[in-house]
């Protein structure tokens, strides 16, 4: 089979691999119908994180199940499905608390090999969200969203769960990516009444609005405090949704909420300290980590994107095929594309 791995820095290759084979009944074989590009894929793509030369990368996709474990009742062959990156086993004391994202049964490197043709997919039975239909069920619009529940949307969810984003909130949105976007889309769904998307692109702003931000500000650090405190009256906002990771990122967040706030971070953090000595003086709450995306799908995604509520497809702003991974990587590391699509198979 055909899968896209790490050469080095800077480059991906599609090359020739084993298939995979199920080697638990706890397992599931999937056939990758679509699979995408993340932004923390760049990390090791930029060479700020190590990777393993050789590894197969991806963590992002839709598929066809093809064969399943003893174990596994829940999905059988033919099921059309997303393919969580979370692989959570639904029973632990982290699954049963709604936090599928820190599963105490993860399996180490569980989460790489969606970039390619097949992949073997740990704790099936619980994880796999099953889509209604087939993919010719669908358009490609629709397929682009389902996509998203993978973890981009979910994650984007998890910043406006964690930040505590009700009906009537005021909420500022720290990131113009496609988790900071797909974080004004969550808003939204929640109630938020006002959403100020940070934003300094004006094709990012745009789409921003039309997923629901009221207000754009394209300022940074001092400046965009200010900007958002005459939006605010000097108030602050309700919530902030930190979707970018970086320290002036997260110090622009927590001087932007009102006292009793709440930050909800949700991206990998690029320095390994903060100071919390702000969040004590201002009362501001700081929650937040890896996305519950099992959780979040079953209980309000899919069902968001089957009705239309919700389109988060429209992040993907290119397309590629498998052979042309090397473009798809270029285009979000060049800031052309939003983010970028795979179209694997039908």
């Amino acid at each position: 089979m055909k899968a896209a791995v790490f050469i080095e820095p800077g480059t991906v290759e599609v090359h020739e691999m084993d298939m995979p084979t199920l080697q638990k009944p706890t397992d599931a074989l999937i056939r990758v119908v679509r699979a995408s590009v993340c932004g923390s894929d760049l990390w090791w793509f930029r060479g700020i994180a190590q990777r393993t030369s050789n590894s197969t990368v991806g963590h992002e996709a839709i598929g066809i199940v093809e064969e399943v474990g003893s174990e596994v009742s829940s999905v059988k062959p033919g099921d059309f499905v997303i393919a969580p990156f979370t692989h959570g086993c639904g029973h632990c004391a982290a699954c049963r608390a709604g936090f599928d994202g820190n599963c105490l049964n993860q399996e180490p490197g569980g989460n790489g090999g969606y970039q390619g043709e097949y992949l073997r997919f740990a704790h099936a039975d619980w994880a796999l969200v099953k889509i209604p239909g087939q993919p010719s069920d669908y358009s490609d619009d629709m397929l682009d969203s389902f996509v998203t529940l993978a973890d981009v949307m979910a994650t984007g969810y998890h910043a406006a769960v964690s930040a505590e984003v009700s009906a009537g909130s005021t909420v500022a949105v720290m990131g113009d990516g496609a988790v900071g976007l797909s974080g004004v889309i969550s808003a939204k769904l929640r109630g938020a009444t006002r959403i100020i998307a940070m934003s300094r692109h004006e094709d990012r702003q745009k789409l921003a609005r039309e997923f629901g931000a009221t207000d754009v500000v394209a300022e940074r650090g001092d400046e965009a405090v200010k900007k958002v405190m005459e939006l605010t009256e000097g108030a602050g906002v309700d919530a902030v949704l930190e979707c970018v990771g970086t320290e002036q990122s997260v110090d622009t967040a927590v001087q932007l909420g009102r006292p009793g706030a709440i930050v909800g971070r949700v991206c990998v953090p690029q320095k390994p300290e903060m100071n919390t000595n702000n969040l004590f003086w201002r009362n501001i709450g700081l929650r937040g980590g890896v996305a519950s995306v099992t959780t979040y799908d079953r209980q309000v995604l899919l069902e968001a994107v089957l009705d239309g509520t919700i389109q988060p497809g429209k992040v993907f702003t290119k397309h590629f095929d498998l052979d042309h991974i090397q473009d798809a990587y270029d285009a979000m590391d060049q800031r052309t594309a939003i983010k970028s699509l795979i179209e694997i198979s039908k």
